[in-house]
């Protein structure tokens, strides 16, 4: 990482401090299914904390055109989640791991279609960073500041039925990026991680859901990954 003023510094170690308060570290890794990871990356851009996201190519055989966050599905040459995320990262965008400070994962999801185990990796990058995309696998890079994810502005919600979790409601954005003219959906497990992202280190419970509570729905997570692993035994 580059050097720091101290100012700097001190919102780092903020950030680390309430981040680090929800790390489930290798907590959920023995459960047998499929480990894929993304990393989530923070970067300052004006002074205010952003997410990267990126958008899936089209040549790409599932979810063509999505958003999503830098990631994918866990190797043999990966010793774990967050290698398996650095390495996506670089492979997709460019970003070198010397470029990023990991500052913990926080609980994991289980995708539909296919069926993965996915760890969220929460990342501070360089704000001098640029990204790269490798034109096979992402064809847009674009930074959305985090208080977007709490704001019922551009805010849908939709229901969709989800493995171990049942009926659920599902957040989907719509977010304008005026820099590069476009629109983007935001929604389904990405706009899930960024909510949970920001409901976290915003400490402020959505406009769109005023009884939202960080702690109920970490402990309903809790509950589909025990489930799921019980599941796996019979």
């Amino acid at each position: 990482m580059q050097e720091e003023t101290s100012d700097d510094q001190n919102r780092v170690t903020e950030i680390k401090r309430i981040v680090q308060k929800y790390d489930v570290g290798s907590r959920y890794t023995t459960i047998p299914l499929q480990k894929a990871s993304v990393l989530l990356p923070l970067i300052f851009k004006e002074d205010r904390l952003h997410l990267l996201l990126t958008v899936r190519s089209m040549k790409l055989k599932t979810m063509p055109g999505d958003v999503c966050f830098p990631g994918g599905r866990r190797e043999p040459i990966d010793c774990d989640d967050i290698q398996a995320a650095l390495r996506e990262a670089k492979e997709e965008i460019g970003l070198r791991p010397e470029q990023v400070e990991i500052i913990g994962r926080l609980v994991p999801y289980i995708s539909k279609y296919p069926t993965y185990l996915i760890t969220p990796v929460v990342a501070l990058v360089e704000d001098t960073f640029e990204a790269c995309p490798n034109p096979d696998e992402v064809t847009h890079v674009f930074e959305v500041p985090l208080e977007f994810f709490i704001s019922s502005d551009h805010y849908t919600p939709l229901q969709l039925d989800v493995p171990y979790f049942g009926t659920q409601t599902i957040h989907c954005f719509y977010y304008q990026d005026t820099q590069k003219q476009k629109t983007f959906k935001i929604w389904g497990l990405t706009a899930h991680f960024a909510v949970m992202l920001s409901v976290i280190l915003l400490e402020k419970v959505p406009s769109f859901d005023s009884s939202f509570s960080l702690d109920r729905r970490l402990a309903e997570c809790d509950h589909a990954l025990a489930q799921a692993t019980y599941q796996s035994k019979l």
